[in-house]
């Protein structure tokens, strides 16, 4: 059993809007379209999605997950985001000795009068690898593994840091534009929340 892991962290300015960035954060589905290219996504309802990943190489392996996500928000807008389970399509051997934890959160934090989102994202992989792989030198084998984890975590953030604030933006205007009171919307949120 080989294991790969990988560490992300961000740090986002976000420009002050007339609705806090917390109540963004609440809706999980426009999370995920900031993060993930949606034809790629299965909505599976309450907060939880099914993402089929492109397709990856790794040594003479080429292999598809499909992982499970689950998105928590809380009151004060902070996500937690999780993995609950993982598929490797196209390689029947791989998937039955794979297994992935991704574990994620992401929080606005405000000091003085600026607001930021802070968070941190940890991907862990183990898998036994086919017997063509197991004279490979396994430093050799480490480095390449936690070099593309390493690569699918920068994805997501780089599609967080150039999606995120901008879809934010572009619904604070929406909302303001269909004539929502910022001052009503927390409670409303949290009904639509509740009505799932």
């Amino acid at each position: 059993m080989v294991r790969f892991t990988a560490s992300q962290s961000i740090h986002l300015s976000v420009d002050p809007q007339p609705i806090p960035v917390g109540h963004y954060l609440r809706q999980p589905r426009r999370l995920i379209n900031a993060l993930m290219d949606m034809k790629r996504v299965d909505v599976l309802g309450d907060g939880r999605f099914r993402l089929t990943m492109r397709p990856l190489k790794f040594m003479m392996l080429h292999i598809q997950p499909t992982v499970d996500l689950q998105i928590d928000t809380e009151a004060n807008g902070r996500i937690q985001l999780y993995s609950t389970g993982c598929q490797i399509r196209g390689n029947q051997y791989v998937n039955q000795r794979f297994d992935l934890h991704l574990k994620g959160h992401l929080a606005p934090i405000c000091r003085q009068d600026s607001t930021h989102l802070e968070g941190t994202a940890h991907l862990v992989v183990e898998v036994e690898l086919p017997p063509a792989l197991r004279f490979t030198p396994r430093s050799l084998l480490e480095t390449t593994g936690n070099g593309l984890l390493k690569s699918i975590l920068m994805t997501i953030k780089q599609r967080l840091s150039s999606h995120l604030l901008s879809d934010y933006y572009q619904w604070v205007q929406s909302q303001l534009n269909d004539g929502q009171d910022p001052s009503t919307l927390s409670s409303s949120l949290h009904h639509q929340q509740s009505q799932g």
